[in-house]
C-alpha cells in the first residue's frame, strides 16, 4: 500500500504543477491541499496555515518566490525535487526516522553530508580541506552503500562537500541517477561547471548546487583566489540558462559580515538566479586557523535581525546555521538530524567537528550512529536552554572538549590532528562574549534564561 500511496501523491503533485502553470492565481493554493490530503499523520499541520496564506496573497514575497521557481526552473526538476522532498523525505523518511530512533535508541538523521574526495582545484583561506591533499576518496561503491543504508533509516537528502565534490562529477552523477528518489546538493566552488555538465545535471533532475561566494568580488577573490568571483558569476549564469535549481553558500567572517547582510548582496544573488542561501559562521578549525576571522557578537546580532527582515521581504529561502537553532531545537548534529562522513570514511558529528569513534568502511551506517561521540551529543542536546547558543564549540565554552574526552573520540584531521582542548580554547573568549548578547536576544523573544549546569 505504501508504494501505491506514494505513486498517488506523485501523480497528484504532477497534475497540480500543470494546473499551477496554467493559472497560478487560481491553482497555487491547491498544491497545499494536495499535501494536506496525503499527510495522514498531520506531521506538517503547523505549516499549512502559513502556506495557505502565502499562496492566496499575490503580493507576498513567498508567493513571488514560488512563482519564480515555477518560471525559472525546469518542470521536470521541480517535479522531481517536490516528489523527493514531500513524498520521500518529509513524509516517508521522517516517519521511518522516528521508527528507527524508537527501536534502535539512537539518532536517525534526515540529512547526511559526505565528502566524495579530499581533492580540490583551489586553496581557500580558512578551509581545513586545503591541507588534506588529493589522495583520499570515498569512491562510488562506498557512497552507494551510504545512500542505500541511509534510505533504510529514512534519509533521502544527501549533501556533498569536500574537497571539491565536482572533481568526482562522474561519480556524483552516477549516484544521483541510481538513487533518483533522493535529493542531492553539492557545495561547490563552481569552477568545474560547464555547458556539458549542466546538460547532464538537467537530465538527472535531482542534483542542486550551493555555490560558494563570500560577498563582493574583492572578498571572494581574497579568500578563494583571483578570478574566483567571475567564475562563480559565469557558473550561475550557465545554471540559470539551463533552468537548474541552485543557491549560494556564504561563510560569514569578521571581514565580510556587514556586506553579506546588505540588501545589495541579497538582491545580487536573487538577480543571478539563486533560490536559496546558506549562511555559516567562520569556525577556527585546524591548527593554523585564524581566530581574527571569527564574527563578533555585534555582527552575529546584525545577522539575527537582518535575516528576519529579509525573510519578510525577499523572494529567497535562507538558512542561518547558528541563529536558526531556535527553530530546530538547537544543534542538529551528532546524528540527531544530520551527520558528516569525510573522504576517509570517518563518521563525524558535524562538518566542523572532526572527532569520531567510527568509520563507515568497517561497519554499517546504523552502527556508526550508535558510536560514543554521537551518544554524547544526543545526551547533551540542546547544549544550552538558550537556542541562540546551539553549538558545543563556538557557543558553549568547553562543552565539546568535555564530550570528546568522556567518549575517547579521536581527531580525524587528515593533516594535523588537533587536540580538542586546543580547538576549544580558540573559542573561549568569543563564546563568553556571545553569551551576553544571545541571552539578551533570547529574553527579548520572551524566553526564560536558566542557570546552566555542565557536568565537570
Amino acid at each position: 500500500m505504501g508504494a501505491i500511496k506514494n505513486k498517488a501523491i506523485e501523480i497528484a503533485i504532477k497534475q497540480g504543477l500543470e494546473k499551477v502553470k496554467e493559472d497560478p492565481d487560481k491553482n497555487l493554493p491547491k498544491l497545499v491541499e494536495i499535501v494536506k490530503k496525503f499527510d495522514k499523520d498531520n506531521m506538517w499541520e503547523s505549516k499549512y496555515q502559513f502556506l495557505e496564506k502565502v499562496t492566496k496573497d499575490r503580493d507576498n514575497n513567498w508567493n513571488q518566490y514560488i512563482r519564480n521557481i515555477m518560471e525559472d526552473i525546469d518542470d521536470d526538476i521541480i517535479e522531481k525535487f517536490l516528489c523527493n522532498f514531500i513524498v520521500n523525505s518529509a513524509i516517508k523518511g521522517i516517519s521511518r526516522n522516528h521508527e528507527v530512533k524508537e527501536k534502535e535508541g539512537c539518532g536517525a538523521p534526515w540529512a547526511i553530508v559526505m565528502d566524495p574526495t579530499t581533492a580540490c582545484n583551489m586553496k581557500c583561506t580558512g578551509c581545513w580541506a586545503a591541507d588534506y591533499g588529493k589522495s583520499l576518496n570515498l569512491g562510488y561503491d562506498l557512497m552507494d552503500k551510504i545512500v542505500t543504508e541511509g534510505k533504510e533509516i529514512g534519509c533521502y537528502w544527501y549533501l556533498f562537500t569536500g574537497g571539491e565534490p565536482l572533481v568526482k562529477k562522474d561519480e556524483v552523477l552516477k549516484l544521483c541517477k541510481k538513487h533518483n528518489d533522493c535529493i542531492f546538493v553539492a557545495f561547490t566552488n563552481a569552477t568545474l561547471i560547464d555547458e556539458e555538465f549542466a546538460k547532464q545535471v538537467k537530465e538527472v533532475g535531482n542534483l542542486s548546487f550551493s555555490i560558494s561566494v563570500e560577498g563582493t568580488e574583492e572578498s571572494t577573490d581574497l579568500r578563494r583566489g583571483k578570478g574566483a568571483y567571475q567564475k562563480v558569476m559565469k557558473a550561475m549564469d550557465l545554471l540559470r540558462e539551463n533552468e537548474i535549481l541552485f543557491g549560494f553558500s556564504t561563510c560569514a567572517t569578521s571581514a565580510n559580515a556587514e556586506y553579506i547582510m546588505s540588501e545589495a548582496y541579497f538582491d545580487k544573488m536573487i538577480e543571478k538566479g539563486c533560490k536559496y542561501g546558506w549562511f555559516f559562521n567562520y569556525m577556527p578549525v585546524g591548527c593554523g586557523a585564524d581566530t581574527e576571522l571569527l564574527t563578533t557578537p555585534e555582527q552575529r546580532e546584525a545577522m539575527y535581525y537582518k535575516l528576519a527582515e529579509y525573510r519578510k521581504t525577499k523572494p529567497l529561502f535562507t538558512v542561518d546555521f547558528w541563529n536558526d537553532g531556535r527553530f530546530v531545537g538547537g544543534c542538529i548534529a551528532g546524528g540527531k538530524h544530520y551527520m558528516h562522513i569525510n573522504a576517509n570514511g570517518d563518521v563525524e558529528p558535524c562538518v566542523f567537528i572532526h572527532y569520531s569513534n567510527a568509520n563507515v568502511k568497517d561497519m554499517s551506517l546504523l552502527e556508526t550512529l550508535k558510536q560514543p561521540i554521537f551518544k554524547e551529543y544526543q545526551k547533551n542536546q540542546p547544549f544550552s536552554d538558550n537556542l541562540l547558543r546551539p553549538c558545543p564549540l563556538l557557543d558553549n565554552e568547553g562543552k565539546l572538549a568535555e564530550m570528546v574526552c568522556r567518549c575517547g573520540a579521536h581527531s580525524t584531521d587528515l593533516a594535523h590532528p588537533e587536540n580538542v582542548n586546543d580547538l576549544c580554547s580558540k573559542c573561549h573568549n568569543i563564546s563568553r562574549d556571545w553569551k551576553v548578547t544571545a541571552d539578551k536576544l533570547w529574553e527579548q523573544e520572551g524566553h526564560e534564561i536558566k542557570e546552566e549546569v555542565f557536568e565537570k
